[in-house]
């Protein structure tokens, strides 16, 4: 086979034979870079699917709980008590540390104002803008994007939302930073090289490509090739495998949570992503775990990666909605209403359950069929930055969730 020698043009008339378009490549994926005057830091993550709070942390000090889930499940929830009521679920007990230590918590009987429709889109705007249910169709933007516009200052990289789609939290007139693992450019020196021998003539070109590097990696090393060296098609078709395969263990609930603690070092105060898995309508005692699993590598990656850090810092994961009380037929839970949310970081006052729990006996359900909410998710996130940036609690219950009260203060921060 002869060689082709590559040029810009080239690269661009061929990348539709490569498999790829540059609407979809990683060097075309928008990726914008901004100190806020606090320095605190705020993890949101957003657990979609309507994450079972019952599941997550077992009211097993409930008469009521062996019958709704099983004598085995609150037989042995014991054995994974937190408080001598509630227990944790297994598949988080390599948080455990966490919470012995005051850096692992828990909201309980919680929800967003959203009712009875039960849908996951509806769930998750309502609960990405912060607003009440009687906004669905006129939300335009998101609670953490207008925390952002209240205070003066705040540049690009303050905040990032990471993931593979636009979050509706952060959406809004207020600068945040977007990051796909999509957009990951791991490349070798050669791919790299290879990259500047076909740039080099159009300084525009060459310029993004080399930003779009600078984002995507926090350390690359620039090496120096020969002149003269003729590229195959096929060096670009191998680079352009191997960063794929690269991107999608970028997509990894670690690798995220790890990207998010980089720049949680930096000059960036916020972060935001998501994690799936947490819709379980059948055999619940299989999926739930996996998610979950999912969370704690997150954490323990977030832990990790931030060091000295992770004492200024908050975690808070929330979901749309919980789900039934009574299992259903095929062993999962249906569309509910209260829920748990998971909190972590150095900066929390953990070490507690936090709930004015309303009990698991029917006439004390929502509906006689989910659990009761009794504190609105929005109070407690308010609290929480109330207390890690300062922020007036007028100015939370006006602009950032209009017509919520906060109520009174749960302490969930030191």
């Amino acid at each position: 086979m002869s060689s082709t020698k590559l040029t810009r043009r080239r690269l661009l008339g061929r990348s539709l034979a490569l498999g790829c378009s540059l609407a979809a490549s990683p060097l075309m994926a928008p990726v914008t870079m901004a100190s806020a005057p606090w320095d605190n830091r705020l993890v949101v993550i957003i657990l979609r699917g309507g994450m079972d709070g019952l599941d997550v942390v077992r009211p097993y000090g409930a008469a009521e709980f062996a019958d709704l889930r099983g004598a085995d499940v609150a037989a042995s929830a014991g054995k994974d008590d937190l408080d001598g009521y509630f227990a944790l679920n297994p598949a988080l007990n390599g948080l455990r540390l966490l919470w012995q230590a005051g850096e692992l918590g828990f909201a309980h009987a919680v929800s967003t104002p959203y009712r009875d429709k039960r849908s996951h889109f509806d769930g998750q705007d309502i609960l990405e803008a912060g607003t009440g249910q009687d906004s669905l169709g006129r939300i335009r933007d998101g609670w953490l994007n207008r925390m952002l516009q209240v205070v003066p200052g705040i540049e690009a990289n303050t905040a990032f939302a990471i993931g593979r789609s636009d979050m509706l939290l952060t959406r809004g007139s207020a600068p945040v930073a977007n990051w796909s693992p999509d957009a990951a450019l791991v490349l070798s020196p050669q791919a790299h090289l290879l990259m500047e021998h076909v740039m080099h003539e159009d300084p525009l070109f060459r310029d993004a490509t080399v930003e779009a590097i600078a984002l995507s990696q926090s350390s690359l090393e620039i090496a120096a090739g020969e002149d003269g060296y003729v590229y195959e098609t096929g060096d670009m078709q191998n680079a352009m495998q191997d960063n794929m395969r690269e991107a999608r263990r970028g997509g990894r609930p670690e690798n995220i949570a790890r990207f998010a603690a980089e720049q949680l070092r930096k000059d960036t105060r916020i972060a935001a992503f998501s994690l799936n898995g947490f819709d379980t309508h059948a055999r619940q005692n299989r999926a739930l775990p996996r998610a979950l699993r999912d969370l704690e590598a997150a954490t323990t990656a977030l832990r990790d990666g931030l060091g000295d850090v992770w004492g200024k810092t908050a975690v808070v994961a929330m979901t749309e909605f919980g789900r039934t009380a009574k299992l259903n037929g095929t062993g999962g839970t249906d569309h509910g209403t209260g829920g748990v949310m998971v909190l972590a970081g150095g900066a929390l006052n953990g070490g507690k359950v936090v709930a004015d729990w309303p009990g698991l006996k029917e006439v004390e359900l929502y509906k006689r069929r989910d659990l009761m909410p009794t504190r609105d998710v929005r109070a407690h996130v308010g609290w929480i930055m109330r207390h890690l940036f300062g922020l007036d609690q007028r100015v939370l219950e006006t602009s950032v969730f209009p017509g919520m009260e906060m109520g009174h203060d749960p302490g969930l921060i030191l």
